[in-house]
């Protein structure tokens, strides 16, 4: 991973830097854009020599529901020439690092065993940010062996309040 991540980094800084006036614009069609690159039959076209880039670009217009704007796809040409779409993932993701500093926010992803309404996930959001005191972006992904509760990560920082961690909390305490 640390060589993808090697591999990435000038790239996303430099998308960065060009973007500087919108990021929250290039964050939202890099994202979509990277998720679409993720897809393994994609990677495979995009890598085999006869295909053009302008081919490749096709593809990915077409995934992405609309055209793509100017400057996107340049970057995604220079990608395709240098052979880097595959890292594309990578680079989204240090992007969406480097926007984070700028706006002095961080990604929050809320473990639950259930579904979170969005009034819930609302109160739930509230009070992570005062708990870690900055702005998050929360994502929820649906974990059913939890049982029951959530388990938060923000960066290297875990708070686990499910059911699974409870037991495991109690089978220790019996066990000692």
């Amino acid at each position: 991973m640390a060589e993808l991540a090697t591999i990435a980094r000038p790239y996303a800084e430099a998308l960065f830097k060009a973007s500087s006036s919108d990021v929250a614009a290039t964050s939202a069609w890099l994202e979509k854009v990277a998720a679409i690159a993720a897809n393994p039959e994609l990677q495979q076209f995009a890598d085999n020599p006869k295909a053009t880039a302008e081919q490749v670009l096709g593809v990915v217009a077409g995934a992405f529901g609309a055209p793509l704007a100017a400057h996107a796809q340049n970057f995604l040409g220079a990608l395709l020439e240098n052979g880097r779409f595959s890292v594309l993932p990578e680079i989204a993701k240090q992007f969406r690092a480097l926007a984070n500093v700028k706006s002095g926010s961080s990604d929050a992803v809320v473990y639950s065993a259930f579904p979170i309404d969005a009034a819930a996930l609302a109160n739930v959001s509230a009070a992570l940010e005062k708990r870690f005191g900055r702005k998050l972006q929360v994502t929820v992904q649906q974990d059913t062996e939890l049982i029951g509760g959530i388990r938060v990560v923000v960066g290297d920082e875990v708070l686990d309040t499910s059911v699974k961690a409870r037991l495991e909390q109690m089978k220790v305490a019996l066990a000692a």
